[in-house]
C-alpha cells in the first residue's frame, strides 16, 4: 500500500525541512535513546515548507480542527468558522498558530505571569475552547493546571493542547532532578525549567481533572500528538 503524504493541517503544504533543535545535555537530562531524540527533534525541528510550522503546531491543529468539527486546514477553517459564536483562551502562544486564531471575534490572549494556569483569572464556563502548546511540562502541578483550564470552560467546551512526549515509558516528575531546562539554560527563567517529563500516560492527566473525554491527534507517530479534552455535561 502507497504511503499517504503527510499533509499541513494549518496551510495544506506537503513539504517540509528539518532542523536540528536538541542539544546533548537535553538528551542526557532526559535520558532518551537516540530513536527517541530522533522523533523529539522531527516534533520541535520537522517545519512545513508553505507556513513554518512544525510537527507539533500542525497536531495540534488537528486537534482544534477535530473540536470545530471541520476538515478544512485551519487557515480555511477560520475564514469560514471565525464569524461564530466561539470563544478561545489561548496561553502562551501555540506555536505560530496566534495569528489564526486571532482571527476569531472572541479571541483573549494570555502569557504567563499574567495568566497563571494555577489561577487562570477568569469566570467559570468563560470560554468554548482553552489551547496551551508545550507549556504545561513547566508548572509544578499539570493537574491542578489542567482543572483550572476546564474550571473556565463552558459545559461543552474543550481543552486543546501538547506535551513534548516520550512515548514508551510513563511520565515522571523532574523534583529532585537536576534542572532541566527548555531553552538556552544560561539565559532561560524559572518559567522554562521543565518540571515534568511526560510519557505514554499523558492522556490521564486530563482525566484525572475532570474532563470527561480525550482524543489523541497524531502527525506521523510517534513524532508528534496533541490532545483534544472534551468538557462534557459534568458537573463542576
Amino acid at each position: 500500500m502507497q504511503e499517504k503524504t503527510m499533509e499541513c493541517g494549518v496551510c495544506g503544504g506537503t513539504t517540509f525541512t528539518s532542523l536540528k533543535v536538541l542539544w546533548t545535555s537535553l538528551i542526557d537530562e532526559w535520558q532518551i535513546s537516540r530513536e527517541e531524540a530522533e522523533y523529539v527533534e522531527r516534533q520541535q525541528g520537522e517545519i512545513c515548507d508553505s507556513c513554518g510550522s512544525n510537527l507539533r503546531s500542525i497536531a495540534l491543529a488537528n486537534a482544534i480542527r477535530a473540536y470545530l468539527g471541520t476538515t478544512e486546514v485551519l487557515q480555511d477553517a477560520v475564514r469560514s468558522i471565525a464569524s461564530r459564536e466561539i470563544s478561545i483562551l489561548e496561553i502562551n502562544e501555540a506555536g505560530n498558530l496566534t495569528p489564526f486564531l486571532k482571527q476569531f471575534e472572541h479571541y483573549v490572549f494570555g502569557a504567563y505571569p499574567a495568566v497563571d494556569m494555577h489561577a487562570i483569572p477568569y469566570a467559570d464556563g468563560t470560554f468554548d475552547m482553552v489551547i496551551h502548546s508545550d507549556t504545561l511540562e513547566h508548572v509544578f502541578n499539570p493537574i491542578h493546571a489542567l482543572s483550572e483550564c476546564r474550571r473556565v470552560l463552558k459545559p461543552e467546551g474543550a481543552l486543546c493542547f501538547t506535551v513534548p512526549t516520550i512515548v514508551g515509558r510513563m511520565s515522571r516528575d523532574r523534583t529532585g532532578l537536576p534542572m532541566s531546562y527548555h531553552g538556552n539554560p544560561g539565559t532561560a527563567t524559572d518559567d522554562l525549567v521543565v518540571r515534568t517529563e511526560f510519557g505514554a500516560d499523558a492522556w490521564t492527566y486530563a482525566m484525572r481533572a475532570g474532563f470527561t473525554d480525550v482524543t489523541i491527534h497524531t502527525v506521523s507517530y510517534p513524532a508528534a500528538t496533541a490532545m483534544l479534552a472534551r468538557n462534557g455535561w459534568t458537573t463542576r
